[in-house]
């Protein structure tokens, strides 16, 4: 695969199964070149084996889902330059009615059980900001009166004068004549404009509300409505009848609740992290399945050795379905009051899931395949798409597993991707960021772009990474830069032992957020590599309070609060004894790791004379890599290309 192989990344959203469980309908994605943007149209799935084909022409569609009746098909349609709007369709084709102008597009949105309404979410901006008023560009707006903490949020900007909010709408019969409204021009001319039904707005405040979802003829959301809400994690499940006050369904207390949906029963089930007595420790919590009685949320399973996290929450009966991420792994469990049980095992990366009835769908991806449709049959998915043909094409190594004993007897696990061809190849080591993350199996095209230029490229998930239960994660606490690095040089000396044609003299490192930290911090303490690349780093954590969209949590769970525990974990205090050449990649926009990070390290080697550069994106945030516009994902993998070809 090489940088411009991009486009064949096909990325599949979370299915919708129709009602009658005969079809999937699935968004389907990938950057392209040409048009500079992500695109993406809605595909019809057939659960019987019979081809797939493609059912809009938008430009960026996405986020399917059919009517309860089975007879509606309603979705978010992106334009060029412009936001997201709600958009329905006949379920069996047909031209797409819009329902929605919200300036700040449509977030989220969930049907009604009959099929007659729509809740949705929206940032709405203060009356004057981003485009409100005619002629008012962002530099002439008014100040910003900051009270709180949580102002900001990477990939968005500003919050505190766009908080998120709940609507509802009557969904229109299809078939009618649109309505119209002239709108006169300074030319005299009046083009018509298609007007889009009423919205009625449920929620207000200085509060984000959002995951709306009907329960009965109430609307239920996620919401975070307590005083000292900006002091912890924690967001409750409200409900607000449209004309009334919300209601809180949920006690405060230390769960924060990612996700919530509802049985045909009207059950209520809740995916959330336990975050302890200051609602704030965060650090290696997975999320674990609640069924909620009365107000009490009832954990079902333990998070220990299930987590959740980030898995889509599908009820069937009195079963809940969500993935278990294990050792670069997501497979189907099932969550009920009678426990536990697994659905799927093996070499997969659930994505999503939907069901009808007794039909569970899913996207899912492989070690060949960045995306695929499938259905459940006796344990097994069966795969009804091949999305990843265009990306196998590009030639793809399949990386091999390996397990490593570490100094002190841990096991340390990831994976080891080679080039074809006589060795010794040179080698890269990758850290993956967050640290509550995890490299999986799923074909990835960092691997795949670095062997294709020649590198061996060894990854593992150390202590502090997810998918090896909190322990796992939480061994890092307060001592990041210790068993970490002590995990990822262990893993590196292990590939090199177990395979010959690695060479361990031309050596490489590079990751990003904290894998960014991590190679930084690396870089410092062992001077083996002869190169490196520090990308949107988080490189000096007292810096980062304030500065960062997370930064009222983030330095103080993972180093604890005191100021010279921050300074004694910070790659920047240790900047000073780095020789290794590195190029510093960062993005103009980035709030989660803001620039600052990059420019103090980055000055600090230059100034002691190291070997250095500094690749800056405009317009791009901390998700360059993996979102921003594909021509600069790119040249990022032209640069990094170069940068080793040059160094090492």
């Amino acid at each position: 695969m090489k940088p411009r192989d991009i486009e064949a990344l096909h990325s599949v959203s979370s299915p919708t199964v129709a009602p009658d469980g005969s079809r999937v309908v699935v968004a389907v994605s990938r950057p392209d070149l040409g048009a500079n943007a992500t695109v993406g149209q809605l595909w019809n799935v057939p659960l019987d084996g019979s081809a797939s084909r493609r059912i809009t022409a938008g430009r960026n569609d996405s986020s399917p889902k059919f009517s309860p009746s089975g007879e509606l098909l309603a979705f978010v349609r992106g334009t060029k330059g412009g936001a997201g709007q709600l958009y329905v369709m006949d379920a069996v084709g047909g031209e797409p009615v819009c329902l929605t102008d919200a300036k700040q597009g449509v977030s989220d949105f969930s049907w009604s059980a009959d099929s007659d309404r729509i809740a949705w979410s929206t940032h709405v901006p203060e009356a004057g900001r981003y485009g409100t008023v005619e002629g008012i560009p962002p530099a002439a707006e008014p100040a910003r009166h900051i009270t709180g903490l949580n102002y900001k949020y990477n990939g968005l900007g500003f919050t505190n004068d766009r908080r998120s909010h709940v609507f509802v709408l009557d969904v229109p019969a299809l078939g009618t004549e649109p309505g119209y409204e002239q709108s006169p021009l300074p030319d005299g001319t009046t083009p018509s404009v298609e007007l889009v039904p009423e919205s009625v707005q449920v929620t207000d405040g200085d509060f984000s509300d959002s995951h709306p979802r009907f329960v009965g003829e109430r609307i239920a959301f996620l919401s975070a409505r307590h005083e000292n809400r900006d002091r912890d994690l924690v967001n409750q499940l409200w409900a607000v009848t449209p004309g009334a006050s919300p209601e809180s369904l949920t006690d405060l207390g230390p769960l924060d609740i990612q996700s919530f949906e509802v049985g045909a029963d009207g059950t209520v089930y809740l995916l959330a992290q336990d975050l302890g007595e200051s609602r704030s420790d965060f650090v290696g919590r997975n999320a674990a399945v609640y069924r909620l009685d009365g107000r009490t949320p009832i954990r079902l399973n333990d998070p220990e050795s299930i987590d959740a996290t980030e898995s889509d929450l599908m009820v069937v009966g009195e079963r809940v379905i969500v993935t278990n991420r294990d050792h670069g792994r997501l497979n189907l469990i099932t969550v009920s009051d009678s426990g536990v049980d697994a659905l799927t095992a093996g070499d997969i990366e659930v994505t999503g899931i939907a069901a009808a009835g007794d039909t569970i769908a899913v996207s899912f991806a492989t070690a060949d395949s960045f995306g695929e449709v499938g259905i459940l049959r006796n344990g097994v998915i069966e795969r009804l798409t091949d999305f990843g043909a265009a990306l196998r094409a590009t030639g793809l190594v399949t990386p091999e597993e390996l397990t490593v004993t570490g100094r002190d007897g841990y096991p340390v696990h990831g994976w080891v991707a080679r080039p074809t061809g006589e060795g010794p190849h040179p080698t890269l080591l990758m850290i993956h960021g967050g640290p509550y993350s995890t490299f999986g199996i799923h074909a990835f095209d960092e691997t795949q772009v670095y062997v294709d230029a020649g590198y061996a490229v060894v990854y593992c998930n150390p202590r502090g990474s997810a998918g090896y239960g909190q322990a796992h994660g939480r061994a890092i606490q307060g001592a990041m830069g210790g068993l970490d690095l002590a995990d990822v040089l262990d893993f590196l000396d292990g590939a090199l032992a177990e395979h010959g044609d690695l060479d361990g003299e031309r050596l490489g490192i590079l990751g990003g957020s904290y894998g960014g930290f991590l190679t930084a911090w690396t870089i410092a303490h062992d001077h083996r590599f002869r190169s490196a690349i520090v990308e949107r780093g988080y490189l000096d954590p007292t810096a980062f309070v304030g500065s960062s969209d997370i930064g009222m949590m983030f330095p103080q769970q993972y180093h604890g609060a005191d100021r010279e525990a921050m300074r004694a974990q910070s790659p920047q205090e240790v900047a000073h004894l780095v020789t290794t050449p590195t190029l510093v990649i960062h993005s103009e926009e980035d709030l989660r790791c803001p620039i600052g990070q990059a420019e103090t390290w980055y000055a600090t080697l230059k100034l002691n004379g190291v070997q250095a550069e500094f690749l800056v994106f405009p317009g791009e945030n901390h998700e360059l890599s993996r979102s921003g516009l594909p021509r600069h994902r790119v040249q990022r993998f032209e640069a990094i290309v170069d940068w080793f070809g040059r160094t090492l």
